[in-house]
């Protein structure tokens, strides 16, 4: 015998109850992300395209130096853009100017500070960062996840409760967060830029800099619809 079909509206024998389940985690990051620019520039298209392919391959070289830190590592835009003069007519170009984006996500913080420093050490390298993130398969959005859904079964026994009945079933439930994380409130968010020519600099390495992971604010909210038993108000 099949039990009678619910409808998916609130009637005196079944009355509908709809509540809202809310989780919210404060872990620590898992990756950071840095953003790198490598720039040249030249009155020869030629010299100024040799000069940017070797800068990137030494950014690229060192990047890989670290390993297992270092969990990916991808080219972005390239570009190779000529500036025309200021005066005169024609097309008379007076430089070049190209430029490379990479982004590299590091899994070691350890290491972070020192490699940041070291390509910000390099001839006209531009560093962006970083950003703290969480792996999209992290198993903390499947506990910020299932922390919801409990609260929303809670809240709604709670409700009946007050009415002196029960949860009967369950009719829809539905993810209404929205997605990803975000660093703690509290933080500088803006991502550190600095960039540094090395023959500005003195033959010594650099120290590297104390790079502090912002903790990352995981939310999960879902919307739930259940029947009750018929209270006897």
């Amino acid at each position: 015998m099949t039990s009678p079909r619910i409808p998916p509206y609130g009637t005196p024998d079944a009355p509908l109850l709809t509540v809202r389940g809310e989780a919210e985690l404060e872990v620590d990051p898992e990756i950071a992300r840095i953003g790198i620019t490598v720039t040249a520039r030249g009155k020869d298209r030629r010299t100024t395209l040799d000069d940017l392919t070797r800068r990137n391959a030494t950014v690229i070289e060192l990047v890989k130096s670290y390993g297992d830190a270092v969990e990916n590592l991808s080219t972005g835009a390239l570009s190779i853009t000529p500036e025309l003069g200021h005066r005169g007519r024609g097309e008379r170009v007076r430089t070049h100017h190209g430029t490379v984006h990479l982004t590299a996500e590091l899994t070691d913080f350890t290491t972070l500070g020192e490699l940041t420093t070291r390509l910000a050490d390099l001839d006209l390298t531009r560093i962006d960062g970083p950003w703290w993130e969480l792996r999209p398969s992290s198993p903390v959005h499947r506990q910020a996840r299932r922390q919801a859904v409990r609260e929303a079964v809670q809240r709604a026994k709670e409700y009946a409760a007050a009415l002196d009945t029960t949860v009967a079933a369950l009719l829809e439930l539905a993810d209404t967060a929205t997605p990803g994380g975000h660093p703690r409130a509290g933080f500088d968010r803006r991502a550190v830029r600095f960039s540094m020519a090395a023959a500005e600099t003195e033959s010594a390495a650099p120290e590297p800099l104390d790079l502090e992971p912002q903790r990352i604010q995981i939310r999960a909210e879902v919307s739930a619809q259940f029947t009750m038993n018929p209270p006897r108000l």
